[in-house]
């Protein structure tokens, strides 16, 4: 069956879908009609988006949120693993915190988030598993070695799950976005900018929009032999890798 002639909404999950890459693809779900549920911290998921407030830190917040969610729309059906954190530094000047907490966001908290969701989508004998990562996960950056390692980390899950899984009709990818206009990188300078660009073959960034794409074209039924795939968003920076 083709996306087109879906005639039944699905159950989304997107976790950090109040702003930036987060918010971009909550929208697109919406905007094909699927009910989705956004958590956040504080609050600010798009309109007609179930709002959840979660920290994927506290395992008995994400059952919690996993429990409002299916109350109100049913099983998980795709789940979008978005949420993260930085605390960029140089190794030398790292703390245990900066390294911990980055890993228990990044990596634990998708495992924890994964975990529960594949419990409902294995009675379904279907789902989708969507992980957001990054073109520093694989390609590396200096002053982000928590961060790079956290996501590097999701690659490995991924695989494994598509491994444990299949059997199921449940997939399990990886979306690695480059640098993408956010608040994130609204701070930078224009030199910075300029000295990014350079890097990036196609020689933007890339628009939340853009990133929202490839992540509901993995939930898409045209995806549905793909598994354990990475897929870049990055402008070709990462190309190889």
């Amino acid at each position: 069956m083709s996306d087109d002639n879906r005639t039944e909404p699905r159950s989304v999950l997107v976790t950090g879908g109040n702003r930036g890459i987060g918010r971009a693809i909550a929208e697109a779900f919406l905007a094909q009609g699927d009910k989705v549920a956004v958590t956040t911290r504080s609050g600010g998921a798009p309109d007609g988006a179930l709002d959840v407030r979660c920290d994927i830190t506290d395992p008995a917040a994400v059952e919690a949120a996993f429990a409002t969610v299916e109350e109100a729309h049913g099983p998980v059906e795709v789940l979008v693993a978005n949420a993260g954190i930085t605390a960029d530094t140089l190794v030398l000047r790292m703390s245990e915190d900066d390294w911990s907490s980055v890993i228990d966001t990044n990596l634990t908290g998708s495992f924890r988030l994964a975990k529960r969701a594949a419990k409902g989508m294995l009675r379904q004998r279907r789902g989708r598993i969507i992980f957001i990562s990054s073109v520093v996960g694989l390609l590396g950056s200096a002053g982000q070695v928590n961060y790079a390692a956290s996501k590097a980390g999701l690659v490995g899950m991924a695989r494994s799950l598509a491994r444990e899984l299949g059997s199921r009709s449940i997939t399990a990818n990886v979306v690695s976005p480059g640098f993408v206009e956010t608040d994130m990188t609204d701070v930078l300078t224009d030199e910075q900018k300029q000295t990014i660009k350079t890097q990036v073959p196609l020689g933007r960034y890339a628009t939340p929009e853009e990133v929202a794409g490839a992540v509901t074209w993995l939930a898409s039924d045209s995806a549905a032999y793909v598994t354990g795939a990475v897929i870049p968003v990055d402008g070709g920076l990462g190309m190889g890798h």
